[in-house]
C-alpha cells in the first residue's frame, strides 16, 4: 500500500505537509539546535512522534485482541541528536500502561515496541529505550 505525501516549502523555514489520502496538513520548522526558532515539529520531531503514535497504535491493536482497553496508555519519548553526522542518536523514554493491566499484560505488550514499523524502519545504529511502566 502507498500514501502520497505532499511537502511544500512555504518560506520562513517552514514546510507544509499534506496527507494524500485524506487532506490534513502539518507544518515543521527547523528546530532551534540547528538555526531555527523551532516554532512547531521538526521533522526529526516527527519522526519521534510517529514512533510514539505506532508503538500506541501496534499496542492498541494486540490489546483488543485479549479484549482489553488501551485508553489511557501513553508514550513520553526524548529524541537525542547525533551533531556529526546530524542525525537522530536516540530515542528514550517511558510507555505508561494503565494501572488496570496485570504485570503479565503489560510484558505481552511491551514485546510489541520492536512489532511497530516505525521502529523496524530505523538504522540499526538508532537506539530506542523505552522503559514500560
Amino acid at each position: 500500500m502507498s500514501v502520497k505525501i505532499t511537502a511544500r516549502y512555504l518560506g520562513d523555514d517552514t514546510v507544509e505537509l499534506e496527507h494524500g489520502p485524506s487532506g490534513q496538513k502539518i507544518l515543521t520548522d527547523l528546530p532551534v539546535d540547528n538555526g531555527g526558532r523551532g516554532r512547531t515539529f521538526s521533522p526529526t520531531d516527527l519522526l519521534a512522534a510517529s514512533l510514539s503514535s505506532c508503538i500506541l497504535t501496534i499496542m492498541a491493536k494486540a490489546a483488543r485482541k485479549e479484549s482489553l482497553d488501551l485508553s489511557g496508555a501513553a508514550v513520553e519519548v526524548e529524541k537525542e541528536m547525533q551533531a556529526s553526522p546530524r542525525r537522530v542518536a536516540r530515542f528514550v523514554g517511558r510507555i505508561t500502561l494503565p494501572s488496570r493491566f496485570s504485570a503479565d499484560q503489560k510484558e505481552r505488550l511491551k514485546a510489541f515496541i520492536k512489532a511497530c514499523p516505525v521502529a523496524g524502519s530505523l538504522h540499526p545504529d538508532v537506539k530506542v529505550d523505552l522503559a514500560v511502566a
